[in-house]
């Protein structure tokens, strides 16, 4: 049988800078490559986590059209979520909420967190290893909306 090693997950998003702010600001990955695609009229933009280059996230930019409209998509929830381990799921929440990143399912249980990109696809993070010791603020944060 063949080989098969995981490549990426593509995500089309609605507005790049956006996304970015989020992707790479905020949940901190690392812009691996970009190609611009004039005849097509798309972005790619290829994204991992530091050090982990070969799991990755392809955000996908569709341009506007010549009159400026822009494809709408809809439906994040169904596409599942998108989940990476993390070494401290405190400090990467409340880095999260530093970049004004709403903090869907806080990480109560000191192991596991959802946030939202700014297209609705849902992140889950992961606590590396045992979970964290519950504490506060995260330990009394209610769940808000859906993740």
């Amino acid at each position: 049988m063949p080989a098969m090693k995981y490549l990426h997950t593509m995500v089309r998003v609605h507005d790049l800078d956006a996304s970015m702010k989020f992707y790479r600001d905020a949940l901190g990955l690392v812009e691996v490559r970009r190609s611009e695609h004039e005849a097509g009229r798309f972005t790619l933009v290829y994204l991992a986590a530091p050090g982990d280059e070969d799991a990755q996230i392809e955000l996908t930019y569709n341009w506007p059209d010549a009159s400026g409209r822009a494809e709408v998509y809809s439906g994040g929830r169904n596409f599942g979520h998108v989940a990476y381990a993390v070494d401290d799921i405190y400090a990467t929440c409340r880095k999260l909420q530093e970049h004004g990143v709403l903090i869907n399912r806080p990480p109560r249980d000191g192991r596991m967190a959802f946030v939202r990109s700014p297209d609705g696809i849902s992140i889950e993070l992961l606590q590396a290893g045992p979970a964290l010791a519950p504490a506060e603020p995260w330990l009394s944060m209610p769940n808000t909306g859906s993740w």
